[in-house]
């Protein structure tokens, strides 16, 4: 089941929640190493997996052709 943002919003406020976000960002933060993150983990995660083999949209007889 799929619901749209509008009727979230309306399930939170009947439950008495809200859409809350952090108001400024944590004291410990380290700025230095979130950028090193960034920039070496960051890459390698976002890459697109590659498959081991040809694919198939078949779940009952996967790599067929």
């Amino acid at each position: 089941m799929l619901l749209s943002i509008a009727r979230v919003w309306r399930l939170l406020k009947r439950h008495g929640w809200s859409w809350q976000a952090p108001a400024r960002r944590a004291l410990e933060r380290d700025e230095h190493a979130v950028e090193m993150w960034k920039q070496e983990v960051w890459p390698r995660v976002k890459a697109p997996r590659r498959r081991s083999g040809p694919g198939s949209s078949s779940r009952t007889r996967p790599g067929s052709r």
